[in-house]
């Protein structure tokens, strides 16, 4: 016997029996429906109850839509939530990249027109990009990502947009550099007015702008005359720092003293030095003072030839020595 009819004890075979009846009751019972289902009075009734039940089955299925409805609302609202969510970092994506370009837009325009330049230059050039700037006021020196192993060196030449004068490569690294921009004040360029060849010492001064000092009093320097690096080359290998002709400003104003030698001449630069993104550098122009190797030498070899790679001396010519005057013989006397 199973734990269920030992619970009941002496009332389990009544249970038993009355489930019994029960089952046999329902079974018959759908026999019943199933035989008489065909009858027209059957269906007489069904539809009646079916009619009658019918508001009620309305109302049911109205209120299982609108339970759809709003089940399906809150999914398509919670959907929409996160498709909310994607598109707003999408935008903030964009939104950013948007600001990158923009802010590489100025750069890449200054880099495309440097090579655009760079085939007219007769020199060797290599691009480099200004990492970093001095904080100091006066101070006018940036820092480009170019450095020995790209070929640089101290002296190198630094231009920018338009091939305009920028700076000079002053301190050097495997892969950066510092350039002295020519409106620091520790820089010097010796300019050339355009119009009429006078020349000039470009400093740089307060403000980022340029002040031509030294200019012959004689020459007449007007506004918007174009300044340019003068490239002045000496004898024994010496030449100016800066190749000649390139272009360092345009003249805004000019102060002249009648009693004066000189005059001085204000000049803007032709580029916007303190935005400088991009430069060429020149990597094969020598200039300034030659290496002490390379001056001049009067130590001659025993046989009388130079030492190797050695280049003669200048030596002065022999000053002429004086002839004397022919005096009379003290034998002869003049005549009478």
């Amino acid at each position: 016997m199973s734990g269920r009819l030992l619970g009941y004890g002496h009332r389990a075979p009544r249970v038993v029996r009355r489930r019994l009846v029960a089952y046999g009751i329902l079974l018959f019972i759908s026999i019943l429906l199933m035989a008489t289902s065909s009858t027209s009075v059957a269906q007489e009734l069904q539809r009646g109850l079916a009619f009658a039940l019918s508001p009620a089955q309305d109302a049911v299925n109205a209120v299982g839509v609108q339970a759809r409805s709003v089940i399906g609302a809150v999914a398509e609202i919670d959907q929409l939530r996160r498709d909310n969510g994607t598109l707003k970092a999408e935008n903030e994506r964009l939104t950013a990249e948007n600001l990158r370009l923009g802010a590489l837009g100025p750069e890449n325009e200054q880099l495309s027109t440097l090579l655009q330049i760079r085939g007219s230059f007769q020199y060797s050039t290599v691009a480099a990009r200004v990492i970093g700037r001095d904080v100091a006021d006066v101070s006018r020196v940036v820092t480009i990502d170019r450095g020995t192993l790209d070929g640089l060196s101290v002296g190198d030449v630094v231009v920018g947009r338009g091939g305009a004068l920028a700076g000079r490569v002053t301190q050097i690294g495997s892969h950066a550099a510092r350039v002295v921009l020519i409106n620091d004040p520790t820089s010097t360029v010796i300019g050339e007015v355009v119009s009429n060849r006078a020349t000039g010492e470009v400093v740089g001064a307060l403000g980022g702008q340029l002040v031509m000092d030294k200019v012959d009093a004689t020459q007449r320097v007007t506004i918007g005359d174009e300044v340019v690096t003068a490239g002045i080359t000496l004898g024994s290998g010496i030449r100016s720092p800066y190749p000649k002709g390139l272009v360092i400003g345009q003249v805004i104003d000019a102060t002249r003293d009648p009693n004066a030698v000189i005059q001085t001449a204000y000049l803007d630069p032709a580029i916007d030095l303190d935005r400088l993104e991009v430069v060429l550098v020149i990597t094969d122009y020598q200039g300034g003072i030659p290496d002490v190797t390379d001056l001049p030498t009067d130590q001659v070899n025993p046989d009388g030839t130079l030492p190797g790679s050695e280049q003669p001396f200048a030596t002065p010519a022999p000053t002429p020595r004086a002839t004397k005057r022919p005096t009379a013989s003290p034998s002869t006397s003049p005549a009478p």
